[in-house]
């Protein structure tokens, strides 16, 4: 009997670990359920240039879900970026919600195990291949990834996005129509001003590509959380602001096409508010879709890893 009570003595003597924890991770089994939800006073017929279709609180069978900080539709799938380096991929028809997969970015910055090395914040995806653009906040880099997000293909920590901070980097990254590519950084709480745009003329995951200046101009007291592309070419900018303790604002901005270009002050007009029409909740995802010929404005919040607040998924038609 002396082998168990030297083996007990040696683990009272290790320390407990003390260092990072692990990130939090899905299991195959996550099953996402959605219930209707419709703000206080109901749904008006027009919230500026969109016409409400409905949404659904996202809720799961496990505790870490939300966190989510960009959102992306391709071939009829809503694709659900964590702030954690997690994917969740939906179909949704009509009212009913299925889950496709859950993905962990196993591949990227350093060893993955900290949520500091895969605070992925930004998504764009090629609608003709599905490859993955992600930008990652802390580190300052965009990687690209395979369709089904196991595998990194490329990755560029461009030099323009070095002093772009821990918490205030790149938050909306975009493909444009002509194949270019635009990253907002969100700047920082309060900022007051425009904030740096960088337009990349290819790939951004590759680190030969030709990169651009610009300067992005949010609605005042407002800083920029995803972009998309209409179908004219045009730009989309989601803009949240934050007020005390946890109630949020959301401005949509639309950026003209030809204005996107070196050196240019991006800016627009708000084309709808979205604060009270969204429960005030954190917007931070945003994707623009095509259904039998008309163009939908899809909305993803935060929750910010908070089990009382809601995850909300909601879709406009697009009216501007």
């Amino acid at each position: 009997m002396r082998w168990p009570v030297s083996l007990a003595l040696v683990l009272l003597c290790v320390p407990p670990w003390s260092g990072e924890p692990r990130r939090p991770l899905f299991t195959p089994a996550l099953r996402v359920v959605a219930r209707p939800f419709v703000p206080a006073g109901g749904w008006p017929a027009r919230i500026g240039a969109l016409e409400p279709v409905g949404a659904l609180t996202l809720s799961a069978n496990e505790p870490e879900f939300g966190g989510f900080s960009a959102l992306a539709l391709h071939r009829g799938h809503a694709i659900l970026l964590t702030d954690g380096g997690l994917v969740v991929r939906l179909r949704i028809a009509g009212d009913r919600l299925t889950t496709l997969r859950s993905e962990s970015l196993d591949e990227g910055p350093e060893t993955g195990w900290s949520k500091a090395a895969r605070d992925t914040e930004s998504l764009a995806v090629d609608a003709a291949s599905g490859r993955a653009w992600i930008g990652y906040e802390r580190i300052n880099a965009i990687f690209r990834y395979t369709a089904d997000f196991r595998h990194a293909q490329a990755a560029a920590y461009p030099p323009a996005m070095h002093d772009w901070g821990v918490n205030s980097s790149v938050e909306s990254l975009v493909q444009l129509r002509d194949g270019r590519f635009l990253a907002l950084r969100e700047g920082r709480p309060r900022q007051i001003g425009s904030r740096p745009a960088l337009i990349f003329a290819g790939d951004p995951a590759f680190h030969d590509t030709r990169v651009a200046s610009a300067r992005y101009l949010p609605p005042s007291g407002y800083a920029p959380s995803d972009a998309a592309v209409l179908p004219d070419g045009d730009v989309l900018v989601l803009n949240r602001r934050w007020r005390f303790p946890l109630t949020f604002d959301t401005a949509l901005v639309r950026i003209p096409a030809a204005q996107v270009r070196g050196g240019a002050l991006l800016h627009g007009p708000v084309v709808a508010r979205l604060g009270a029409a969204l429960g005030h909740e954190n917007a931070e995802g945003l994707a623009v879709a095509q259904e039998n010929g008309r163009t939908m404005i899809w909305l993803v919040t935060d929750n910010d890893g908070a089990f009382w607040r809601r995850t909300l998924l909601a879709k406009f038609r697009w009216r501007g």
